[in-house]
């Protein structure tokens, strides 16, 4: 039989789940605007019954809270942490590729690009022709020459800059990456702890979620959550649980372990126009490098290395035909033409996974100058039994990485302007200097000390062919030399206006210094010589324009799209998981209620238990 005062137990039951629950919606309101907050509610149940030996049998003993949780669906979360790497890299990548797009903005004479200083430059030339020997004009033309180079000085400058600024994020985005690591080994221990003495850790799981939350705009997270088992009673839950946290199928963070990224400089570029000391992403306890090139790979780090590295796949490749223990020839599936050589004279060539530093190469050429091999010279020896294993094998220089990125750009300008400087310079080769003298290359490379490659030693005719089958070695006086960054006009022809060939010759009885068949020939290089991808010089900007707009709008379509998958996907999260104000306000009536009836209840008990005790007593 229940105790005289157990109704009055069974009210102080209420009274005490319904103060859990209002101390509960207090919390839910307080944290109505806190960042990755999840709605928290008190559980109830029924408490046991108790047997009494009477027709009823057993009698309810009240109410009690159980738990108080975090309302969060993982099926939103993992929907949400998939969505938001593609949104980061999208996002991050339209940023980058708006500010490369900003370089070759061509506005005429307010803010003028290529388009407008090509014209102005030939417009120059044009008036040449009218008065080939006047001092005045042929200066106009050079300076205008001047700046034409200074406009790929300009461009190549800035799009260096931003791939250091690229390099810098890296590292940057990698050290976020280890902090988040290191947070969520942290709070998955407290939240251990706390859950094996039989609490619920309801404020740190939301605080590593939200931790996971922004990984996964940097990196593409999967996360598996398993509990503690007791070997001897597998169906027995400790209370504890394995958290494990992978980037792109690999382990970050096991349980209470985690591990970390390192940046390490290159000691080599890939690319022949890269800024120094680009740095490359390892595991820090194994050395082993991160695979930021898988097919999976997300986020806004893999966006910033499509950028930073990004080469439109037309890195070397090619096939290994021939091996010494000194050297390595292939032949060439991209860059079959000098214009169109990036690739550092001294690097790193992969054959089969494994890396062979070279100290230089030459390029034999056939007939019409398209390259036939390339031959590298390799700074440590190789035994017979790997010479024979990379024979076939195939070859390559850099990672391929398909997206139109800086180096991309960079070698579009400089395969450009070796083309235009290969035409121009051989026709001043035809002709003579206003002293009769003959005519050196007027586009020529100048080196970091100054020194200018004038190409004298590469017979190019002015249809842009090399006419010799002869080898050019990559470290000498070829076109190869010239980049966006070393264009520019001889010095000798800026210092003297004499030194510009006009004509073929100025000597003769019938010729003088007026004379201008060669500039005749030469104004048909503005628009009138296919030289870039199929079109004419004056459309390297098109182009190139092209490339960006087609590259950014879509781009731009992808990131819309994602944007509007997170929105959606954001408010099914918070329709669950969130604090709703309105519905707070109707639980804080609600359980304000059941807390006073349960007291009018005890109230009513106490009035029994008056009457029992002071009015029926003997």
């Amino acid at each position: 039989m229940p105790s005289t005062f157990f109704g009055l137990n069974i009210a102080a039951s209420a009274i005490n789940a319904f103060q859990v629950a209002i101390n509960t919606t207090a919390n839910n309101v307080s944290n109505v605007q806190t960042k990755g907050y999840s709605k928290q509610v008190a559980n109830r149940e029924a408490s046991e019954a108790i047997r009494v030996y009477q027709k009823y049998g057993t009698v309810g003993s009240g109410v009690t809270t159980t738990s108080i949780t975090a309302i969060r669906s993982t099926y939103y979360d993992t929907k949400y942490w998939n969505n938001q790497s593609s949104v980061g890299r999208y996002d991050t990548k339209l940023t980058y590729l708006n500010q490369i797009e900003n370089y070759f903005i061509d506005e005429g004479e307010a803010e003028p690009g290529f388009s407008t200083i090509f014209a102005s430059m030939f417009n120059q030339m044009n008036a040449l022709t009218s008065d080939a020997g006047d001092e005045n004009k042929r200066k106009n033309f050079i300076g205008q020459a001047q700046v034409f180079t200074s406009y790929f000085h300009d461009v190549a400058n800035g799009l260096n800059d931003l791939q250091k600024d690229c390099n810098e994020q890296v590292k940057a985005l990698v050290q976020t990456i280890n902090a988040s690591a290191s947070k969520i080994a942290a709070l998955t221990k407290q939240i251990n702890i706390i859950e094996l003495e039989g609490g619920t850790a309801n404020e740190l799981r939301d605080q590593r979620a939200l931790v996971l939350d922004e990984l996964s705009e940097i990196v593409p997270v999967t996360v598996e959550e398993t509990p503690v088992a007791n070997s001897n009673y597998p169906d027995m839950y400790l209370g504890g649980t394995n958290f494990v946290v992978k980037i792109d199928g690999q382990t970050l963070v096991n349980t209470f372990e985690y591990k970390s990224l390192s940046c390490v400089p290159r000691e080599y570029k890939v690319n022949q126009t890269d800024a120094d000391g680009l740095y490359d992403i390892v595991w820090s306890d194994t050395g082993t490098r991160f695979n930021m090139n898988s097919y999976s790979m997300d986020g806004s780090l893999k966006a910033i290395m499509e950028v930073r590295d990004g080469n439109n796949a037309e890195n070397l490749q090619g096939q290994v035909t021939a091996a010494s223990a000194y050297s390595i020839s292939i032949k060439p599936s991209t860059m079959t033409t000098v214009e169109s050589m990036t690739m550092p004279p001294e690097g790193i060539l992969t054959v089969k996974n494994k890396e062979y530093h070279y100290t230089g190469f030459e390029a034999e050429l056939d007939e019409n100058g398209k390259v036939v091999s390339y031959k590298f010279q390799l700074e440590d020896n190789m035994d017979a039994t790997e010479i024979g294993g990379i024979t076939g094998m195939q070859a390559k220089i850099g990672a391929t990485i398909d997206c139109m990125g800086i180096p991309y750009y960079l070698n579009q300008m400089s395969e450009f302007i070796r083309n235009f400087a290969e035409r121009f310079n051989a026709y001043q080769l035809e002709g003579v200097d206003l002293n009769g003298d003959p005519m050196g290359a007027f586009f020529v490379a100048t080196n970091y000390d100054g020194r200018e490659f004038d190409f004298s030693d590469q017979t190019v005719n002015k249809d842009g062919v090399t006419d010799s089958s002869s080898v050019i070695n990559g470290t000498s006086s070829s076109y190869y030399q010239l980049t966006a960054f070393n264009f520019n006009v001889a010095d000798a022809s800026v210092r003297d206006s004499s030194r510009f060939s006009t004509a073929r010759d100025v000597t003769g009885e019938d010729v003088d210094i007026d004379a201008h068949d060669l500039l005749d020939e030469m104004l048909k290089l503005q628009n009138g010589v296919k030289m870039f991808r199929g079109n004419s010089a004056e459309g390297f900007l098109s182009c190139i324009y092209t490339d960006i707009t087609v590259d950014t709008n879509e781009v731009e379509m992808f990131s819309k799209n994602f944007n509007d998958i997170a929105s959606v996907i954001t408010n099914q999260r918070l329709s669950l998981s969130g604090v709703d104000e309105d519905e707070e306000g109707l639980d804080m009536l609600k359980f304000r209620n059941a807390y006073n009836l349960a007291a009018r209840m005890m109230q009513c008990m106490t009035q029994m238990y008056d009457k029992l005790i002071n009015e029926t007593g003997v």
